[in-house]
């Protein structure tokens, strides 16, 4: 993947991308069996900057020539997209780009890939889809558990029995609309999280397994199954991820995608093939956090915690927002015990407290953790989030 910060200048010089890819690419194919290159991830989406919007399907023409130049031709080039790129996703059928995107990068992109044969890469997600609305959105629906629930396209009459079909189908629809009925889609990233923070819901073990298995046994299964918009068709993809990344950034779910734990052990069983019936696994715990969590929560230092480390983390917190530290200073009610892991632990609830709105985590490089448990003592109160 060329990342995002080389989009532009990769855009602008054909000499940058022969280099990029004599440097990346060349001295490991064929015999490493590099298939796709994508340049960029998730460029498109909401939250990234657009600046590197107008310069990104110019950058992959020039990737794809550098590759031709370079005598590799069966190496697909695309870019990775959010399901944040449409504007419009429900019912599918009225499946459509936001009108920042569709005339200006998204008509461009798919004539290219329409014309290189290459795939659009998407990122599907109904883990975050069904946690932001667990009140009308089926768990089962999201997990590929739904055995009498389905929903039915009023435009279409295609019926659905998993969130995911329906997403992917919405984006078959929008290409369609501006004219790329054949691009084929290719499942770039998809996954549930195996655990997460307490104000995460449905991040565990079960519904990972659970998600993950099925997702396995449908994109495998001969013939192919493909979307209701799409049956028959096949459906490649990547899983998100091999590995829980434990020094990952970010709310607790970010750290727990993975198949396996840093240190190779497996989080769950999983069979990549898809054949393995349920009864080959072992048992899973009990969902627990199914539901959202109601109560306090504190964000406290993490043990055990590298002070030199921490004293920054707490120099951090303090130095943001209104009054953040003002009770663990000399003389207030919680500058007793006078140590850095008390004082972080005030900080950096006062701090989620007031920021967790705007974004703010619960993380500190790994150094602060959640808590059910009120860390407040005498006349000191810790600030919470109340859920």
């Amino acid at each position: 993947m060329v990342p995002n910060d080389l989009i532009v200048n990769i855009s602008r010089n054909q000499s940058l991308s022969d280099k990029w890819v004599s440097d990346n690419v060349v001295p490991y194919h064929p015999r490493t069996l590099i298939r796709y290159l994508l340049v960029g991830n998730e460029v498109t989406s909401s939250t990234a900057p657009n600046g590197t919007w107008p310069y990104l399907v110019p950058a992959m023409r020039r990737i794809k020539h550098s590759l031709k130049s370079l005598g590799i031709r069966k190496v697909k080039v695309g870019t990775s997209s959010a399901i944040d790129v449409l504007e419009a996703s429900f019912p599918p059928s009225n499946g459509a780009f936001r009108k920042d995107l569709s005339a200006p990068v998204m008509k461009p992109m798919l004539k290219f890939l329409n014309r290189t044969k290459s795939f659009f890469f998407l990122d599907v997600y109904p883990f975050f889809s069904w946690s932001a609305d667990p009140l009308n959105i089926n768990l089962d629906y999201a997990l590929f558990q739904s055995k009498n629930l389905t929903v039915t396209d009023p435009g279409t009459g295609l019926v659905y029995t998993n969130l995911f079909d329906q997403m992917v189908d919405a984006v078959y629809f929008a290409m369609n609309r501006l004219g790329f009925p054949g691009v084929r889609i290719f499942i770039a990233e998809t996954g549930w999280p195996n655990g997460g923070d307490l104000d995460q819901i449905g991040a565990n073990i079960f519904n990972a397994a659970t998600y993950n298995r099925n997702f396995i046994k449908k994109v495998t299964r001969k013939p192919w199954l493909g979307t209701p918009a799409r049956p028959g068709s096949a459906l490649p993809s990547f899983l998100f991820a091999l590995f829980n990344e434990n020094q990952k950034p970010g709310p607790g779910t970010e750290r727990h995608f993975g198949l396996l734990h840093p240190n190779g052990s497996r989080v769950y069983d999983v069979d990549l093939s898809g054949e393995t019936p349920e009864a080959g696994f072992r048992p899973l715990p009990v969902p627990e956090n199914n539901e959202k969590f109601k109560g306090e929560i504190w964000c406290v230092a993490a043990r055990p915690h590298n002070a030199t480390a921490l004293a920054a983390a707490l120099a951090y917190a303090c130095s943001q927002g209104n009054g953040t530290c003002d009770p663990i200073q000399p003389k207030g009610k919680c500058f007793k015990p006078d140590s850095v892991f008390w004082h972080a632990s005030y900080a950096f609830s006062a701090y989620w407290a007031q920021f967790r709105k705007v974004g703010g985590t619960c993380y500190f490089n790994g150094l602060a953790t959640q808590t059910a448990k009120d860390p407040s003592y005498g006349s000191c109160k810790f600030p919470s989030v109340t859920l």
